[in-house]
């Protein structure tokens, strides 16, 4: 994996090159980083994977649904932590998990 320093020309990447490409780019801790798909599966994916990618779908769909009251709430929970970096990702993970 690489590291990327940005300068003024990129001062941000983030997912794929192109839908064919095998590299991507991701920012983690306010750095920019690389990674490669070795060998992403050409299988048919499992009943686990397809119940995954509709619990994903249903936190998505949670938190696209939340009033802005609900938001307001969320955002003072949000303050009081340190594990999420970001509004958006601490959402998620809140409506994610009452999915469980």
């Amino acid at each position: 994996m690489s590291r990327i320093v940005p300068h003024g020309l990129i001062e941000s990447m983030s997912g794929l090159l192109c839908q064919h490409s095998d590299t991507y780019f991701f920012r983690k801790n306010g750095k920019v980083f690389t990674g490669k798909r070795c060998s992403p599966s050409k299988k048919e994916p499992t009943a686990n994977q397809l119940a995954q990618r509709t619990k994903f779908a249903q936190a998505r769909a949670a938190v696209k649904a939340l009033t802005s009251e609900q938001k307001a709430a969320y955002m003072e929970a949000f303050k009081a932590q340190r594990r999420y970096l970001d509004f958006n990702g601490f959402l998620f993970a809140q409506e994610y998990a009452k999915l469980s």
